[in-house]
């Protein structure tokens, strides 16, 4: 009979109670009442931050009635159903007020209720005053219990009509001097630690995990306030609240449990990269995946959100150009947009999670509110300073904080930036902690999406560091990091050519594609890639030995992404001779047939006949006899001219032109053609 929420999936302060259906009988109806009662009256052993005083007396109230109810069930007399409008609505009040009585406690929202007090103490006198008038309608004359018990429901019911529920003094001070903190940030004025100090006692944060849970749910609310059709009203209050509750969590709090905290992020801290989302593909703003292309006047094109966000704004230059915007039309990508769906579909990712994941980080190029502005500024150039005149602890803990602001926040990194946190990280790059290393490299992994991130990272001679650690990282995780921090440097020409140029740059790689796990091998695999961009690397890569390594995985791994990145990397060293000279004679052609047919993703298929056209293009006729007696082969090829991209249909187009070509000349075969297929094939 009671409805159940999970209250992680309700919104905050919103209250989905459900009316009992018309036919319910009296007695299912008084079993549900009981037991919604017990489960409220549990809640006076809850910690109350705020509303404290109408929350005790809405308890107090309904532990009275559950004596009421419990009495009438254990008379177990016949119920009139001119009781059930009163229950019903009894009920529908019970529902309500363990909402607004779970909010009140609720992990996190401590700062968020404190400043919607108004709001949540009216919400409490309007479910009290309900109670109220459910009652004056109860038929206590015609329900058999004890006269004592009627004269309890009788004493609720004039104390509920009468009772003040109000905003409590203390909650309407404590309110005040958040907003009064909030306008010092505003107005560029550092606040007084021991003011913020007294709101979080007041409201029990004591601990740095305590307040990081306060910046997560304010954070998620932002996120239901930006994405299906919210209207934005409380983003700037929120984004103004999650300034300030950073603030505290990184100047406040001396000793950070971050070490429980990172553990129970588990492999989220993590970041797998794929270099499948072409460079085309992501927005030169966000960096992420566009799911709206749209080109300005200066031809160059952004996803829509950012894009908006950023002329929004006040800017009217090109965000990559620098060049004015002669207008602020905006000319939908088409074919840009329906390339960048059917590979979210190839990979299976709904469009809509993609949106949503670019929306979050779009909507962070600037900052929700001028406080939460300067809030951000104030400390990034406290970890600066952290970082730079500490001991190995708060430097270890400014390293840690760097990595949670800078992991989905735009201008956070712009700001972190800006304060000079990028010398002191790679400073800390050789530290003989591998707690302290792991925390740095992930902060620069976080700041090298910034391309005023990569410019520091190159102007301070940073990518030899990074480099080192991918090599002798004193943890696997801390090198998994660094192969993904190249890939995003290497998102530069010249700095690929760079990178590549560093002696043991690209051999690292390799040796992480080797002997890294999942996460190790396709980050290894992906920043290879990266590097591949740059065409003189291509003799490095086949010299550092990736093309068995490469092999081994299509061969071994049940991992389809993992799978189809290393056939792009073979596609990209396949174009060269050398590269499809090393394919052949690691008994690649065989592998890449038994691979096309297997595959199950697009893009590998695609990948696949890539390959193929190069190795028949580079190796001479002999690769292509051997295809022209696949019989499979062609049914996949004319499947990839049925659903491919233009550029796999063009491919696969001439693989079956040269396979065509070999059939109408089988007749010419030379009489060693089974010695000529086993130099390709291996059984």
């Amino acid at each position: 009979m009671k409805p159940r929420y999970n209250q992680n999936h309700r919104r905050i302060l919103n209250f989905p109670a459900v009316h009992p259906c018309e036919a319910i009988s009296p007695a299912t109806l008084l079993q549900s009442l009981i037991t919604l009662s017990h489960t409220i009256c549990k809640f006076k052993s809850k910690f109350f931050p705020t509303q404290r005083r109408n929350s005790r007396e809405s308890i107090r109230q309904i532990g009275i009635l559950s004596i009421f109810f419990e009495e009438l069930r254990d008379r177990d007399s016949i119920l009139p159903y001119s009781i059930v409008l009163c229950f019903s609505e009894l009920h529908h009040t019970f529902q309500k007020i363990q909402f607004l009585l779970e909010d009140c406690t609720r992990q996190g929202s401590r700062v968020w209720i404190l400043m919607k007090s108004h709001f949540v103490s009216t919400q409490f006198r309007v479910l009290i005053r309900t109670l109220a008038t459910a009652l004056d309608v109860l038929p206590l004359g015609s329900i058999d219990v004890s006269f004592e018990v009627k004269e309890l429901v009788e004493l609720v019911s004039k104390q509920a009509r009468k009772a003040k529920i109000d905003l409590h003094p203390e909650d309407e001070g404590a309110m005040k001097r958040v907003i009064l903190i909030l306008n010092q940030f505003e107005n560029r004025f550092e606040p007084d630690p021991s003011s913020i100090k007294w709101v979080l006692d007041y409201l029990g944060i004591k601990s740095w995990s305590e307040c990081h849970k306060e910046i997560k749910f304010l954070d998620e609310e932002i996120g239901y306030e930006c994405i299906d059709g919210g209207n934005e009203r409380e983003v700037p209050l929120l984004s103004s609240l999650v300034g300030l509750m950073s603030y505290s969590r990184g100047t406040l709090f001396e000793n950070t449990d971050f070490e429980y905290s990172d553990q129970s992020e588990g492999r989220s801290n993590l970041e797998m990269i794929t270099f499948l989302n072409p460079e085309d593909f992501r927005c030169p703003i966000s960096l992420e995946l566009m799911t709206d292309p749209v080109t300005v006047s200066t031809g160059q094109t952004y996803d829509r959100a950012s894009i908006q966000k950023w002329l929004k704004s006040g800017n009217h230059l090109c965000p990559k150009t620098g060049e004015k915007l002669t207008t602020t039309e905006l000319v939908p990508n088409s074919s840009l947009r329906k390339l960048i769906h059917q590979f979210l579909a190839d990979n299976g990712v709904s469009i809509a999670k993609s949106r949503k994941e670019n929306h979050d980080i779009s909507r962070t190029i600037v900052p929700g509110s001028p406080s939460a502005a300067e809030s951000i500024k104030f400390l990034a150039q406290f970890l600066a300073r952290k970082l730079s005149n500490s001991n190995e602890d708060e430097e270890n803990r400014a390293a840690y904080e760097i990595r949670l602001l800078a992991k989905s926040n735009l201008f956070n990194r712009s700001s972190l930036i800006e304060a000079g946190t990028i010398p002191p990280l790679l400073r800390l790059l050789s530290s003989s902690n591998p707690s302290t290393q792991e925390n740095a490299i992930a902060g620069l992994l976080k700041l090298s999406k910034h391309s005023n991130g990569k410019k520091m990272i190159f102007q301070n001679r940073g990518f030899e560091l990074i480099v080192d650690v991918l090599k002798e990282g004193l943890k696997l995780e801390a090198r998994q990091i660094a192969a993904a921090t190249i890939f995003y440097l290497s998102s530069v020409h010249n700095y690929r050519r760079l990178i590549g140029e560093t002696t043991n740059a690209i051999p690292a790689l390799v040796d992480l594609m080797k002997n890294g796990n999942t996460f190790g091998k396709k980050n290894g695999v992906v920043a290879i890639f990266g590097l591949l961009l740059h065409h003189r690397n291509r003799t490095r890569v086949l010299q550092a030995g990736t093309v068995p390594l490469l092999a081994n995985i299509l061969a071994s791994s049940d991992k389809a992404d993992l799978v189809t990145d290393s056939l792009a990397v073979l596609a990209t060293l396949a174009e060269g001779i050398d590269g499809s000279n090393a394919i052949l004679q690691d008994s690649g052609l065989a592998l890449i047939t038994r691979t096309f047919r297997a595959s199950s993703s697009r893009a590998g298929r695609e990948y696949c006949a890539s390959i193929l056209l190069s190795l028949c293009n580079n190796c001479g006729g002999e690769v292509g006899s051997v295809l022209a007696k696949d019989a499979s082969l062609m049914a996949l090829l004319y499947d990839l001219i049925t659903d491919g991209t233009p550029h796999a249909i063009k491919k696969a187009r001439s693989l079956l032109k040269i396979i065509h070509k070999f059939h109408e000349t089988s007749s010419s075969f030379p009489m060693n053609y089974e010695v000529e297929q086993e130099r390709f094939i291996s059984y």
